[in-house]
């Protein structure tokens, strides 16, 4: 029998509603053939109201017991689950990440999953239950102790039981119905996609679109597992609804050069003014700005001149305090000179991406054009092998999308 796993984020599981609206959905697998694995995430709100009992109980807690806590948000939505499944006649069993196990590895708040043995679910399945409802987003660690995986960690979740289960997909359930050629809230006509390929949806996730984490991405296209992405609010939910992130071969559909437009509003552009151009000097900048957390993204520098440089790098703008104390405190110990700090908090990103720039010439090109004709400045620019981004103001930002959006087609197949 043929294995599926389900992830309901936690809008999907906000109320007793909305738990059984998702336990009717994992029914409908069960009645057509499936053993079902379920991962869950807490209620909608929860998880945050846990963080925020564990910090008024103190101030530096001890991390070990801050998991202990936030993890109890997925482990109640788990055992209601199965409780609603068992009231539709389902046979189902929660589990707590210890239970599996998921063996975990690395630090408390931010653990990687190790490894997820199967015997225990294949025993459970073997004695009839067809369902497995997971607790999402935990797993234990060498010492025995419950240990949060961080960020995106319910979804990272999902497919690594969907791998150690040799599942035959990993449907994410959320509150969109897929994913889309870019914000639906910016442009009205933007287009679902069928399907888009595991490079493009990282380069999507990576530059601000928050349908998917980059984690589970990276992991289903190690281990090839197709990853679905539809709405729990939708009663249909068969074949070909949502959109589907699978090989870039299993794409048959027309490939335009770009499949969609992202942006992120919350950037921030610093500049070094007149750094010593010397070996090194870059180390002695992105070393402290590494140490002290700060998330780097696009770099330009400038041509020397009589000995001196200009650089200018990117980063999220609430780590922009962080980034300047980083580089005094490198000026301070003479690791670095410069003249001046300029920080820029107005600029957002907009990046295109898709797999066809690496066969169509002229691609950036156009984009360069499209934004000069729509009177945008561009500050920074950036590429990759199917990706360009752009620093533009911020005040831009929506014009700057819808001019691309419609210039290279995208509302079109």
């Amino acid at each position: 029998m043929s294995r599926l796993v389900m992830k309901f984020g936690g809008t999907s599981v906000a109320d007793l509603d909305r738990i059984a609206n998702a336990a009717g959905k994992v029914a409908q697998e069960v009645a057509n053939g499936h053993e079902v694995v379920v991962i869950v995430s807490a209620m909608s709100g929860k998880t945050n109201e846990l963080v925020g009992w564990v910090k008024d109980s103190r101030e530096d807690y001890d991390q070990a017991e801050h998991d202990a806590v936030v993890s109890s948000g997925e482990n109640v939505t788990s055992g209601l689950m199965a409780l609603h499944l068992q009231q539709m006649g389902v046979p189902a069993r929660s589990w707590q990440g210890w239970q599996v196990p998921v063996q975990a590895t690395g630090h408390h708040e931010s653990a990687r999953i190790d490894a997820i043995p199967s015997e225990n679910l294949d025993a459970s399945f073997a004695s009839g239950h067809k369902v497995a409802v997971i607790a999402g987003f935990q797993g234990v660690m060498s010492d025995g102790r419950i240990a949060t995986l961080g960020r995106g960690g319910s979804d990272t979740t999902a497919v690594a039981f969907a791998a150690a289960l040799h599942a035959v997909r990993c449907d994410i359930y959320t509150d969109v119905d897929g994913i889309y050629t870019t914000d639906p809230r910016i442009v009205p006509g933007a287009r679902k996609l069928n399907k888009i390929s595991y490079e493009e949806m990282l380069e999507l996730a990576s530059l601000g679109a928050k349908v998917l984490q980059t984690r589970s991405v990276e992991l289903a296209r190690s281990y090839k597992i197709p990853l679905r992405v539809l709405s729990s609010f939708e009663d249909d939910i068969s074949e070909g609804v949502g959109t589907i992130v699978c090989q870039e071969k299993d794409i048959m559909e027309n490939r335009k050069a770009v499949k969609g437009v992202a942006y992120s509003r919350d950037e921030a552009k610093l500049t070094l003014i007149a750094v010593e151009d010397r070996p090194g000097v870059a180390a002695a900048i992105f070393g402290p700005l590494a140490d002290a957390g700060v998330n780097v993204d696009m770099i330009v520098q400038n041509i020397s001149e009589e000995g001196h440089t200009d650089m200018t790098f990117s980063c999220p703008v609430d780590q922009v305090n962080r980034a300047e104390k980083a580089l005094q405190a490198a000026q301070s110990a003479s690791l670095i000179n410069y003249k001046e700090l300029i920080a820029d908090t107005l600029v957002a990103k907009i990046s295109i991406v898709g797999n066809g720039m690496r066969s169509n010439a002229g691609v950036a090109a156009k984009m360069f054009k499209v934004l000069a004709d729509e009177g945008v400045n561009i500050r920074v620019i950036t590429t990759s092998e199917i990706k360009v981004s752009v620093l533009v103001d911020r005040k831009y930002m929506e014009l700057a999308v819808r001019a691309l959006h419609d210039a290279y087609e995208l509302e079109t197949a």
